[in-house]
Order: structure tokens, then sequence, then C-alpha cells
């Protein structure tokens, strides 16, 4: 993995989510996705196509979500990824913590990546140490 700089980040799916939608909470993120090299994790491509099934995104959001993915860098697993994905799913669990796996992926490519994680569910990544969360 390539080692991000200061400015980088991994943008968490309910970020690029709020995005999508336009709602109010979108915009306390734009500070975060604008001017940096932002990277989403392969799981959260994952996540948002289940999203889009499930709640029957319109043409007009698709087309939003597709050029909003344009904006990002993606992270695909490698074997030094899933390293550090079980890394991160057994620290959660000796620090008394549960991580979902889709989150222990995200949190696992910001620690590969060296860059914060900017995520609204911060108590989704509690466990996991070493990972610096924004905002």
């Amino acid at each position: 993995m390539t080692v991000g700089t200061t400015d980088d980040c991994v943008v968490d799916t309910d970020v690029l989510s709020y995005v999508v939608r336009e709602g109010t909470r979108a915009a306390l993120f734009e500070p975060y996705l604008n001017g940096t090299t932002s990277f989403v994790s392969f799981m959260t491509l994952a996540e948002l196509d289940l999203w889009v099934l499930r709640r029957a995104l319109g043409e007009a959001r698709q087309q939003r979500l597709i050029r909003l993915l344009g904006r990002f860098r993606v992270v695909f697993a490698d074997r030094a990824l899933c390293q550090t994905w079980a890394e991160v799913r057994d620290q959660a669990r000796r620090n008394g913590r549960r991580i979902e796996t889709a989150d222990a992926w995200i949190a696992a490519t910001a620690l590969s990546l060296g860059v914060p994680l900017v995520t609204n569910n911060r108590d989704d990544f509690a466990g996991v140490p070493g990972l610096t969360l924004l905002p």
C-alpha cells in the first residue's frame, strides 16, 4: 500500500451516503472531502451497492453516487490488508469491543494507508487502537 500524506483520508460509507442524500449532515464533512486525496475501501463500494438496491434509489441519486465515487481512489484487498483486517478484528475483541466485518475492512484500509478515517460513527471504531478518526 502507498502511504498517504497528512491531507489524505479514508471516507466511511455513512459519510458518502449523507453526500448522496444531500442532507444537512453532508455539509459537516465537505471540509474533509475537498483538497485531499480521499480513499474508499472496496467494502464501502459493496455497502453502497447494497444501499442502492435496498433503497431503490432513483436514477438521479444513482448518477450522483457514481459522480461522487469518481472523486475517490478505491483500495482493494491484498494479502497485507487481509492481515491488517484480522489484527483489527482481534484487537477490538481484546479491547472488549465488537466491530462489524465491514467496519473492520474500512478501519484496516485507513490503518494500512496510515491516514485518518472520516466517519460519523465513531463508536463503531472505538475498539481499534491507532486509528485516527475525523472529525
